[in-house]
Formats: structure tokens, sequence, C-alpha cells
């Protein structure tokens, strides 16, 4: 097995991950703020290498990236101009008391030691202020997205995202949940280098790698919906479970 901790396999991958990673829709993104008037001030925590800090500042808003990854903090300062995240993680964040008007999480939440993360979140939000981890989850109603998922042991589905994460503790108002559809076009070469940005992909042996890529490979050149196409189109479902401070 490589010894690499999955929660911080990404950084030897950055460039791939900011490269073949989904954006998040922009209506999912002010669904998400809540109806935050820009610019209000907005951390990006566990913020990888900047898709999602691209997309609020795009809103207009100021945003405070927060990474553990220095190779992911270091793509987020290459690909995201006059932004340079901080280091820190949800459990300890390198910012004052009641500074943010919202803390958003991009496909990171699922890493959290959620006890202690919610507390530090709470902690810098001001009262009434806006918490919201988001997800782009593979539309698995598509058999082949199905398939795929199960090549590569892909595990953050709509349903289990749904159970899970429901609840931010008593810091926080119930969570209400909105969910958003987009698809993002791919080549299968690209496909496959998105799975492999994948924690699943980037910590097995070699020879589990070389099965995925394999049943990949098979995959794309025998299912009727993708066999000889040149490009295909990757359905997402973007899930946003957004709660108030109280």
């Amino acid at each position: 097995m490589v010894d690499v901790t999955p929660a911080l396999s990404f950084g030897a991958a950055a460039a791939e991950y900011d490269r073949f990673r989904p954006r998040y829709p922009e209506e999912a993104l002010r669904w998400a703020l809540d109806g935050l008037a820009a610019p209000a001030r907005v951390v990006d925590l566990g913020a990888g290498t900047g898709i999602l800090t691209r997309g609020v500042l795009a809103l207009a808003h100021e945003v405070v990236p927060v990474e553990p990854d220095p190779g992911m903090r270091a793509q987020l300062a290459a690909a995201t101009a006059g932004t340079t995240a901080l280091a820190g993680s949800a459990e300890s964040v390198p910012l004052p008391d009641g500074s943010a008007d919202a803390v958003l999480v991009g496909q990171a939440y699922h890493w959290f030691d959620r006890e202690p993360a919610h507390a530090e979140i709470a902690r810098v939000l001001r009262p009434g202020g806006t918490f919201a981890p988001l997800w782009n989850v593979r539309d698995e109603r598509v058999t082949w997205v199905a398939e795929l998922t199960r090549i590569a042991h892909l595990g953050d589905n709509a349903g289990d995202v749904t159970e899970k994460y429901a609840d931010f503790g008593p810091a926080f108002e119930p969570v209400e949940v909105g969910e958003f559809a987009h698809a993002t076009t791919l080549t299968p070469d690209e496909v496959v280098g998105m799975l492999h940005t994948r924690s699943y992909w980037l910590t097995a042996p070699p020879d589990e790698r070389a099965r995925v890529d394999r049943e990949l490979g098979e995959l794309f050149a025998t299912h009727p919906d993708l066999a000889g196409r040149a490009a295909v189109e990757l359905p997402y479902r973007t899930l946003v479970f957004r709660s108030r401070r109280r």
C-alpha cells in the first residue's frame, strides 16, 4: 500500500485535480450563500486547488481559502490570481472569532473531524452566518456512471452524502438541502485522468491501479452509450447542505 493519508493524498496530483474536477454551478453557489449581498467575507474551508474559491470570487465576494495540504495551496496560488490560501484545517482555522459571513466547504467536509470542526466553524462565523458544505456527486441514475462508480470504488454518492451529513450540531439551525444538476464534457482519457485524482486511486497499490484502469478501458470500449465516442457528458448532482449559526 502506498503510504499516504487519504485526506492529504491530493497534493501529488494537484494540477490534474484542478484541471479535471468539476466546477460548481453558479446557482448552487448563490443558494449556498443564502442571498448574501456582495461583497461578503466567505471562508473556503478545505479549499484544495481553489475551484470553489474561484466560483465565489466570480460572484464578487471576498474569499479566504484555508487548506492543510501545501501542494494544493501551491496550485491554488498558481491558478487563482491575487489569492493565497492560509495553512490550516477545519479543526484549527487561523481566523478571528466572528470574522466570516459564510463558511463554504467544497468536496471536503467528509474529511473533517466533525465535532471540533463544527465548534471552529461556529467560532469563525458571525451570529446568523451561513455554513454550507457542497458536493459534486455523479448522477448514478445513468447506467454507465453507476458502472464507473463500481469500477473505481467511488463512495460519494447522493444517498451516502444525504444520509451522513444532515446535522451540524447544536450551534447550527436545522439543515436545508438544495440540489442542482449539471454536466461536464470530457474525453475518455480525461475521465480516467479525473479518476486518477481520487483518493482511492492515489492510495491504491500498483496492481489495484492497473485493475481500475483496465476495467475503465473496457467500459469505454464496450458500453453502448460510450463505445466509439470521442467525448462524453458526465452528469453531476450538486448537493448543498445549508445552515445558519445560531
